[in-house]
């Protein structure tokens, strides 16, 4: 037994030998190494607790003034500010790295598509990503009314279709409302059938389900 173990021990202590051998030849790199994987993380943590943290704060206080006027319907000065707080447009400009700052972005989309300023409200619709289903699904669903007033339908039902990416009874049924207007608009009656029918089936106690048998015979009745 012991003539089975010997080589194997020497091996091992070859193998030690080597790596000791490696890390005494590498040494200094090992350390730079080291030493610029502390700095990157040490760096990381402190951008976030003394700068990223700090800047959302402040843009979260930014924030509270410009919501206020938007749920006031005083769209101008939500988006533009009242001279002592920032409206959503500053806040995007200033702090949009921020969660507070692409939140201005849906804010600004929604009001631009209140104004009628349909496509300012596009570009920013577009800018802002949530992992929040109501809200991400709801941002997608305006770009896709935007475009329908900018009479752009094949855009739109490209936009309700992706607001249907995340099936759920608070958002679905609307969208899947607006998807068969819109391809009824476009004239794919087959295909507005479709979203009808699926209110019906999948979401029968959703408000759009109430009055949607008469949008179904209508088109059944073509």
């Amino acid at each position: 037994m012991s003539t089975e173990q010997k080589p194997k021990n020497l091996a091992v202590v070859d193998v030690i030998s080597k790596s000791e051998q490696f890390i005494e030849k590498n040494q200094k790199i090992i350390l730079i190494v080291i030493a610029a994987i502390l700095i990157l993380v040490g760096g990381y943590f402190g951008y976030k607790k003394f700068y990223a943290e700090p800047r959302q704060e402040t843009a979260s206080s930014e924030m509270f003034a410009a919501e206020q006027y938007f749920k006031n319907d005083d769209l101008d000065k939500a988006l533009n500010g009242d001279g002592k707080h920032l409206g959503f447009i500053a806040i995007i400009d200033k702090y949009g790295s921020t969660k507070s700052g692409n939140l201005a972005n849906f804010y600004a989309g929604s009001a631009y598509l209140s104004k009628g300023e349909y496509q300012k409200a596009i570009n920013y619709l577009e800018d802002f990503s949530s992992k929040d289903v109501f809200l991400s699904t709801q941002a997608k669903a305006m770009i896709g009314d935007c475009y329908m007033e900018l009479n752009k339908t094949n855009d739109a039902i490209k936009f309700y279709e992706k607001a249907l990416s995340n099936t759920n009874d608070m958002t679905t049924p609307f969208v899947l409302f607006k998807l068969g207007l819109a391809y009824e608009i476009s004239k794919d009656n087959k295909k507005a059938l479709e979203s009808y029918k699926r209110i019906k089936t999948e979401f029968p106690t959703s408000m759009e389900a109430r009055e949607i048998d008469k949008y179904i015979t209508r088109i059944e009745n073509l």
